[in-house]
């Protein structure tokens, strides 16, 4: 009987075990800390399933580290993949390694360039970025307006990595705002890229400065690059009262600036609710279940010093 037993035991641990879902990450890399939000979102909404497992891996923004991830995933018998990608160019690749292994995989926060051709068992979890730069943009024309400058603005504009789609969208919705009647008055004098990064930034608005570069507002792809480009500023000996500043993700340092009064406005991305999304359709993926659509939007919303006690906690 006691032999019995103990098989019955084996047999349910063993079952359970086999029962368990494992989803390889594969994040463009750590050191980002809107990434960091999305990458703990993941981990922490598996942690709080029964038997979903996550490995995440760092590409440490390289494409060719990033394949190999994926490659290793499919060799290791993951139930689905889920990547944030480094190269939004290089996603044909990645969505045809995984097709040809039969594995169900979900792009994140990151618009691969074949959204529009991703076979069945694949999917897209992020938000829609023409409505970033647009919120942001038609915020710092509303606010320019109200300072009076509507008879002619000069706008600096720090762009992401060009090979990233968000970079290229959050861009075109720049130049989409102020080519409407409203906000015709504002003129990009300059704009170039800082891939992100917040050094980056400090450093492309020092060499502005230096240059005599005159301008009434930046307008960044994201939080790093416009809390860069206060540094600059500052440490120039320039007043934030003289220039508005946008970005875009809400980060708990863009929080603080825009509580010193240094940043103007922001644009909440929901990295963790990214993050859920993107967890729950690689599951749904790799249970055969059905999705509504392929491309799972979480919307943005505007963040300005009126409501930034909304968002304090969430990225």
């Amino acid at each position: 009987m006691k032999k019995l037993i103990m098989s019955a035991a084996v047999s349910a641990l063993m079952t359970t075990s086999a029962m368990a879902e494992t989803i390889g990450v594969s994040m463009a890399l750590f050191d980002d800390n809107f990434l960091t939000v999305l990458r703990n979102g993941m981990e922490d909404y598996a942690n709080e399933m029964d038997d979903v497992d996550v490995q995440i891996e760092d590409a440490q923004n390289d494409v060719g580290k990033q394949l190999n991830q994926i490659q290793n995933f499919i060799a290791s018998g993951v139930d689905a993949i889920v990547v944030n990608p480094v190269d939004t160019d290089a996603t044909v690749a990645m969505t045809k390694a995984a097709a040809d292994a039969g594995v169900p995989l979900v792009f994140v926060n990151r618009e691969p360039v074949n959204v529009e051709d991703l076979p069945e068992n694949q999917a897209f979890v992020a938000s829609d970025e023409r409505e970033s730069g647009t919120l942001e943009t038609q915020e710092i024309c509303r606010l320019l307006r109200e300072q009076g400058k509507d008879d002619g603005a000069k706008i600096v504009v720090m762009m992401g990595e060009l090979s990233n789609q968000a970079a290229r969208m959050r861009t075109q919705d720049i130049h989409d705002v102020i080519a409407t009647e409203e906000c015709s008055f504002m003129e990009i004098v300059e704009e170039q890229t800082a891939n992100w990064q917040r050094t980056e930034a400090a450093d492309l608005m020092s060499n502005w400065l230096s240059a005599g570069v005159e301008f009434d507002a930046v307008i960044s792809n994201n939080d790093e690059m416009a809390i860069g480009a206060i540094q600059s500023m500052k440490a120039a000996g320039m007043s934030m009262d003289e220039v508005l500043v946008g970005g875009v993700d809400a980060t708990q340092d863009a929080l603080a600036a825009m509580a010193e009064g240094d940043l103007d406005v922001t644009v909440f991305q929901d990295a963790a609710g990214q993050g859920h999304g993107a967890i729950d359709t690689a599951l749904k993926l790799a249970r055969g279940e059905a999705i509504e659509d392929q491309k799972v939007y979480i919307p943005f919303q505007l963040v300005t010093p009126d409501n930034m006690d909304e968002f304090t906690s969430k990225n």
